[in-house]
């Protein structure tokens, strides 16, 4: 069979650039060996969302009474959350298979392989192998847990995010190796629930590539809740022999075994670029990742990549928009390339993160004169009605120009609010423009005006 398009993975990269291949007219193919949606959909993004959603509402039951209400009884049933956790991703998946069929875009089940010539190879699960052609070709094929040689996962006591999902019970005690946002969402997660979680990280503070101050503030936060944080610390092996886990953990002060029921690795993703026929085609790769131009074309003729397994953050929305710009340069349109200056990270804990653009320490760095303003939510009106007082928003303008340099925000719902500077630095909006755009009050948006108010030296409810 002949295609214009085959797209090897059906995570949020893969089958958004078949239908965006499928709109501009292109026979579209996409190849997938487990289930459409990839990682982010079935094992990542959504259904981490859907068990947070619980762990939040369960907090709310335990916190009640702030609210003048009286509830009583309340107890966290951890196979229940796991199992709506697994529906919300299996309907989302469904949802997939509903917009292959409407964009009449075929889906071929198997193990794919790319060849020369345009060819690519698929195995299905008996063994049988099918050969197809096509035009152009995108890889799309994500990436898994990442593990270090001295904490190789087992699956059962040493687990990746995958099984941190879908535990048969909920561990009295665990480890999280690894604060960036997988690990902080985890922590956050079983914590809430019950479990004593202790989080060890590498660098000299959480969450590390997030502004400085954003760091501070989560690691007060989730030391209220009940977490316990090392940084400057390194898991060097973990014993699991017994019935639980020790963890041999070096730090400042000296080794330290940690003792608990799980360990889970958080310490990043490695790209699923093994047996797919690079070697064989020749498509370049450095350090790990493919190798691509501006519009994600490798150095092989018809072959393009997106996704994490290109340089860039390994994000959902990341990959969306490449396949968009790849399909729609391939389709002879002409998209700009991606701003990777410009894209918003999301940490979904309580408080949550949301951030874009330039930290404090990198305007400066990259010589920039800067205006910084900040504003705290104990000082908004909504955030204190809705009883999450916590955190703040920090944001950064050029001094000469006003260019919006960066934001750094957490608190309540503050992954909804990042996207209005994430729009207000594509238009290059002014820090002044900000500060003279009317917001609505009382609202948690409120803090971003107020913010850049704070940096011209016009607040008002500070």
């Amino acid at each position: 069979m002949n295609y214009d398009l085959i797209v090897i993975g059906s995570g949020p990269g893969g089958y958004v650039a078949a239908i965006r291949a499928s709109q501009l007219g292109l026979k579209t193919a996409i190849i997938e060996r487990e289930s459409l949606g990839g990682i982010c959909l079935n094992w990542g993004c959504i259904p981490t969302k859907a068990l947070l959603k619980s762990a939040q509402v369960f907090e709310y039951i335990n916190h009640a009474s702030d609210y003048g209400i009286k509830v009583q009884g309340g107890e966290a049933d951890f196979g229940a959350v796991i199992k709506r956790s697994r529906g919300v991703a299996d309907g989302m998946s469904k949802g997939i298979q509903f917009l292959m069929k409407k964009n009449k875009i075929d889906v071929i089940m198997g193990t794919a392989k790319i060849k020369k010539g345009g060819k690519v190879e698929v195995k299905a699960t008996d063994g049988s192998a099918k050969e197809y052609t096509a035009k152009h070709t995108i890889l799309a094929t994500g990436a898994r847990s990442r593990e270090l040689p001295n904490l190789k996962q087992d699956g059962k006591k040493v687990i990746g995010y995958r099984q941190a999902m879908n535990l048969p019970e909920q561990p009295k005690s665990m480890i999280v190796v690894g604060s960036g946002a997988i690990g902080i969402e985890f922590a956050y997660f079983y914590n809430a629930l019950g479990t004593k979680v202790t989080v060890v990280e590498f660098m000299d503070r959480i969450v590390p590539v997030e502004d400085e101050e954003i760091s501070k503030q989560l690691e007060r936060s989730l030391k209220k809740a009940g977490i316990d944080i090392l940084t400057n610390a390194n898991v060097e092996s973990v014993d699991t022999a017994g019935n639980g886990c020790k963890a041999q953990v070096k730090t400042a002060s000296g080794t330290q075994t940690l003792e608990a029921d799980i360990v889970l690795s958080a310490v990043g993703i490695t790209p699923n670029i093994e047996n797919i026929g690079l070697e064989e085609t020749g498509v370049k790769t450095d350090r790990g990742r493919v190798v691509v131009d501006p519009f994600y074309k490798t150095n092989v003729e018809g072959v393009y990549a997106i996704g994490d397994i290109v340089g860039g953050q390994a994000l959902a929305h990341v990959a969306s928009a490449e396949g968009i710009i790849c399909v729609e340069k391939i389709a002879g349109h002409h998209p700009e390339p991606l701003n990777y200056n410009n894209i918003p990270g999301c940490t979904y804990c309580s408080p949550e993160i949301a951030s874009v653009g330039y930290t404090e320490k990198a305007a400066k760095e990259a010589g920039y004169e800067i205006k910084v303003g900040k504003f705290p939510f104990s000082a908004s009106g909504k955030a204190s009605a809705a009883g999450t007082k916590d955190g703040f928003v920090k944001v950064i303008f050029d001094a000469k120009y006003g260019e919006f340099l960066g934001a750094h925000l957490i608190g309540a719902n503050v992954t909804e609010m990042i996207a209005e500077v994430v729009v207000a630095r594509k238009l290059e909006t002014t820090g002044m423009d900000i500060v003279k755009t009317v917001h609505p009050h009382p609202t948690m948006s409120e803090a971003i005006m107020e913010a850049a108010a704070d940096a011209y030296g016009e607040v008002i409810h500070l």
